[in-house]
């Protein structure tokens, strides 16, 4: 049974609270859902979603909502009839200078570009930044699309170099193949690192000699699927998550490593490219473990990164090379991530309680500077 991801991302504040020492009722102020309808899942995001941007030091706050459904079941006209009605619905509440959506599970930049068009056309004019994640020939921005993947990368590198080693040394899993898996599983093959597992929904593959990743980019763009890709074996996506590895990258779901398999996980660094891929208890036997976590608000960061990149081209109305974007994106993703370690080493402690507790720490302060209105 799945845990509440609001009850673990409020346990991981508490936590962190400890370790920094943050005033118990500031902590309260921080975990309290402003809604009276609370969603475990969007509000546990939500969360997460916060610190996140707080960690990356950027001027976004966090929220998540969605649609209970699954996409793949709709034909395109049910899913763009769908996206504006629940456009429609929100219309209020979001906006350039509100809350910008951002693509996430189940989106792709033709549902953003509806989400774009739907408001535009209530507003009497195009709003380039009310939304991210949207094709290039209406306001996109380049690199966008493989930004999650990116910043895991970025990740990834600057954690083997401080452990001395190097990335063409590397084994890597990768599960799931959507926009963070599939990229992330290319980068890294570029980068000279042996990718020997591959998954996505229907079915995984392994070949500890290396899988031809261009050719698996090709099979899923041809089929839709993995499955049938020649040159691997055939395994599910839980034995994926078991595999003799140096670098685990969960890309999917969350909690897809809990206290029931992580004992039995070989790799030695883990990269959460999806929100929550481990449970607080999964967290605790790899720590044990030795197991570096690259937890997901460092990790996945670099999507919210170019989504701010996107919203900030969008009012400009001035548009960047993609060179320039993943410059940039490179820059703040690495001093994030060198903050974490350094607080890490400090405080003796995890990389997720390190990064939260720097992400955590920047909210106390901001929301103590600009105190309570009355």
């Amino acid at each position: 049974m799945r845990e509440n991801p609001y009850d673990i991302a409020r346990e991981q504040l508490r936590r962190v609270a400890e370790v920094f020492g943050i005033d118990s009722n500031l902590v309260n102020v921080l975990s309290e859902c402003k809604k009276s309808l609370v969603v475990s899942i969007p509000v546990g995001i939500a969360m997460w979603m916060t610190w996140k941007c707080a960690l990356m030091n950027i001027p976004f706050g966090g929220a998540k909502g969605g649609v209970v459904c699954d996409p793949k079941q709709l034909s395109e006209l049910e899913l763009q009839k769908l996206t504006r009605r629940y456009t429609s619905e929100i219309i209020n509440d979001i906006g350039p200078e509100r809350d910008i959506p951002a693509p996430d599970v189940g989106t792709t930049p033709r549902v953003m570009a509806w989400i774009f068009d739907t408001y535009s056309m209530n507003k009497g004019h195009s709003v380039l930044g009310v939304v991210t994640g949207k094709p290039l020939q209406i306001g996109g921005s380049l690199g966008r699309e493989e930004a999650t993947a990116r910043g895991a990368l970025f990740c990834i590198r600057e954690a083997v170099r401080k452990q001395g080693g190097r990335i063409d040394d590397l084994r890597v899993a990768v599960q799931g193949f959507g926009n963070v898996g599939s990229y992330l599983a290319k980068f890294l093959a570029e980068d000279g690192a042996t990718v020997i597992a591959i998954s996505d929904s229907r079915t995984a593959l392994h070949n500890p000699n290396g899988i031809d990743v261009p050719a698996a980019f090709a099979h899923k763009n041809e089929t839709g699927t993995l499955q049938g890709l020649r040159g691997a074996e055939t395994i599910t996506n839980e034995e994926l998550l078991l595999l003799d590895c140096d670098v685990l990258a969960p890309c999917a779901l969350e909690q897809v490593i809990t206290g029931d398999n992580a004992d039995q996980v070989r790799a030695r660094i883990i990269c959460e490219g999806a929100n929550g891929p481990l449970t607080p208890t999964a967290d605790e036997i790899l720590e044990d473990k030795g197991v570096l976590i690259l937890p997901d608000v460092l990790a996945n960061a670099g999507g919210v990164v170019v989504s701010y990149f996107e919203w900030v081209q969008g009012l400009q109305e001035y548009f960047w090379k993609e060179p320039e974007v993943n410059a940039k994106l490179n820059d703040i993703v690495v001093r994030a991530f060198n903050e974490t370690w350094a607080t890490r080493e400090a405080r003796q402690t995890s990389m997720r309680v390190a990064s939260y507790g720097v992400a955590v720490q920047r909210v106390a302060e901001a929301t103590i500077t600009r105190g309570l209105y009355p």
